[in-house]
């Protein structure tokens, strides 16, 4: 078994070999609580769900840290007198868990805060001070740089010059020696909240975006680990950042990079300028999360995605090709020998696919054939090698999360109103049983046509009449 990775700092797909047999670190940019999540924040945090259930499924023993950046510009920003940076934060965190949690996304090993690693990130900037890699600002602010030009290798993960770079805008540029330079800390200033500032040996004040990351990856996964992932969006400068201040600190780091593709709308990029923006409550609310899962871990995490009109309807009836197949697999082998021969083994073809880069796309190829196969071969009364292929189905859909017989995706809410209609139906099949054992079959067939009329399906098998919702199992 050989995984393969495209790794961006390489630009090449390259063998995944752990640092530790075994054993995979895995830290994952998670959101900075500013505001509401949004579609985009659902596809990462899916994307490195995907990749951690499929090394997980290849025997790896998985540490995912998924940060929460709790402390920032933006979020004193949009703070007020009546919410609190610290209450606006754990308020928006609370919507990215609970968009999270109905994706069906596994919880992180680890889900560190900025604000519970401020020492760590303080040890690393004085690190890069005694290298030589750091200053503090000479206009006594308080605000800490990192020298970008002290740093030979400043711009190997994005492929960049640093003379075709942009001055950094994270900060006040008074104090630095040059305009590229970026912020390892920030000074305490004038106007911002005092419960907003941490003592420091460069005066009160905060930690700049980029210090986060690399505490806290080091903190929990060691200076040097697996790989990080993250948002194509997040490459520069956020992880330009990180890979040059824990370099330069004296970490390995990240032995491999990993970046999913962004979400577009419409063919256009999300932007509050635009007002396309799609929130993941607004999402959840179209279809059923599974759906959602699907539609969003369908595309090759590497790819633009774009959501458009008709893609949740898509997503919506694979799944129902999906679930028709199991139920009836499950209704055909129930009681029977063949029972036996459901066994959930990953097709050779779909273990290739993800092997691969992950590739869903291909992945769900195979699992769509096998289903295929799988009603042909009920179809035929070839009842081993449906069941085989109800096994299959069974492991690479539980393996994507995507199984919709599984229990996390059963819904209570539904259970009163089908337990009416069920026995409403059953009171009509009765009925319909009575009148052709009487052979009414005129009667029969009314009662027949006025449930199809109503979207009721009915079989007739040797152990009497199975009903379903049209288009249902």
């Amino acid at each position: 078994m050989t995984v393969r990775l495209y790794d961006s700092r390489a630009q090449e797909l390259v063998d995944f070999v752990a640092l530790e047999p075994g054993k995979v670190g895995l830290y994952v940019c998670g959101p900075t609580v500013q505001s509401s999540p949004h579609i985009g924040h659902l596809r990462s945090a899916l994307v490195y769900d995907q990749w951690r259930r499929w090394l997980t499924w290849r025997g790896l023993d998985v540490t995912l840290v998924r940060n929460v950046t709790d402390i920032d510009d933006k979020i004193l920003a949009n703070a007020s007198e009546a919410e609190e940076w610290w209450a606006l934060a754990y308020r928006f965190e609370l919507e990215f868990t609970a968009g999270y949690n109905a994706l069906g996304v596994l919880p992180p090993t680890y889900e560190p805060r900025a604000t519970a690693s401020i020492g760590q990130m303080q040890e690393i900037i004085q690190r890069l001070i005694d290298r030589g890699h750091a200053y503090a600002a000479s206009d006594d602010s308080g605000d800490v740089y990192f020298s970008t030009t002290s740093w030979a290798t400043y711009g190997e993960l994005t492929r960049q010059s640093l003379d075709d770079m942009a001055p950094a805008a994270d900060a006040d540029p008074r104090g630095k020696r040059d305009p590229r330079d970026f912020a390892l800390w920030k000074g305490h200033k004038s106007g911002e909240p005092a419960s907003a500032s941490w003592p420091s040996p460069w005066g009160d004040g905060r930690p700049g975006w980029h210090i986060e990351c690399s505490a806290m990856s080091s903190r929990y996964l060691g200076p040097t680990f697996d790989i990080h992932g993250g948002g194509l969006d997040l490459r520069f400068p956020h992880h330009e950042n990180e890979l040059a201040q824990s370099a330069a600190a004296g970490d390995g780091f990240a032995r491999y990079w990993v970046h999913n593709g962004l979400v577009n709308v419409n063919g256009q990029k999300m932007s509050k300028s635009l007002g396309n923006s799609i929130f993941a409550s607004e999402l959840l609310s179209m279809a059923s999360p599974l759906v959602v899962r699907y539609y969003l871990g369908s595309a090759h995490y590497r790819s633009t995605m774009d959501y458009h009109d008709g893609v949740l309807v898509e997503a919506e009836a694979a799944l129902e090709r999906i679930e028709v197949f199991l139920t009836r697999a499950h209704r055909r082998l129930a009681s029977t020998r063949y029972v036996s021969e459901i066994v959930q083994d990953i097709p050779d073809a779909f273990a290739e696919a993800m092997d691969d880069d992950l590739s869903v796309p291909q992945a769900l190829g195979v699992l769509h054939e096998t289903v295929r196969a799988g009603n042909a071969a009920f179809d035929s009364e070839d009842l081993v090698a449906g069941a085989r292929a109800a096994g299959a189905v069974i492991a690479m859909t539980d393996v994507l999360g995507i199984n919709p017989l599984a229990v996390e995706w059963q819904t209570a809410a539904n259970e009163p109103a089908l337990a009416a209609l069920s026995a409403l139906v059953e009171r009509l099949l009765a009925d319909r049983t009575a009148a052709r054992e009487g052979r009414d079959f005129a009667e029969a067939d009314r009662l027949r046509d006025e449930l199809a009329a109503a979207g009721i399906q009915i079989e007739d098998t040797p152990s009497g009449p199975h009903w379903s919702l049209a288009g249902q199992p």
